[in-house]
């Protein structure tokens, strides 16, 4: 056998075996492929169908600062000292005038909910000579007071232990 044919059937083994390697890299990419997208729609509904109190910010003034999301499950402490007396706090830095607070593990029961925007991180909700708030501020129900905080039971809400979804629109 001469030189010029062991190199050439050499050449051609290799085309088939780079051929080959390159069909099985496809046909994997392609079963990958399929089976992503064959479980985007369960990973999708997982995420949307958890357990808990979901609450979209609205109305953030700027993206300074926190926003302070409170759940209380009794009166003490509403509203005011949320970093006190709250069942649960989360603190979620303010990014493209958004924030969202997930409280997920939350048991049936009757809630309410505050959101501050602490705009200069100092842990309270800032307020004017007169006692006014500088800083933005909401409540589960939308509550409202003509003379001050609203009460814990205007704002109270009755959560079932299922997905709940919210929104809370921050006044200044």
């Amino acid at each position: 056998m001469s030189e010029s044919t062991v190199l050439g059937s050499a050449v051609s083994s290799t085309v088939k075996n780079s051929k080959l390697q390159v069909s099985l890299n496809v046909r994997c990419v392609v079963l990958y492929t399929m089976l992503l997208f064959t479980s985007l729609p369960a990973i999708a509904l997982a995420q949307s169908s958890c357990p808990g109190i979901h609450v979209k910010i609205l109305n953030i003034r700027n993206s300074t600062g926190v926003v302070a999301c409170a759940l209380f499950e009794s009166s003490v402490g509403f509203p005011a000292e949320f970093l006190h007396s709250a069942t649960n706090i989360m603190i979620i830095k303010v990014r493209d005038t958004q924030a969202r607070c997930d409280f997920e593990d939350i048991a049936p029961g009757t809630y309410a909910f505050v959101a501050i925007h602490d705009e200069n991180m100092n842990g309270k909700l800032d307020t004017n000579l007169l006692g006014s708030p500088t800083e933005g501020y909401g409540f589960s129900n939308e509550a409202k007071s003509s003379s001050g905080s609203p009460s814990f039971s205007d704002a109270s809400l009755q959560y079932n232990g299922q997905h709940l979804d919210m929104t809370i629109s921050l006044h200044y």
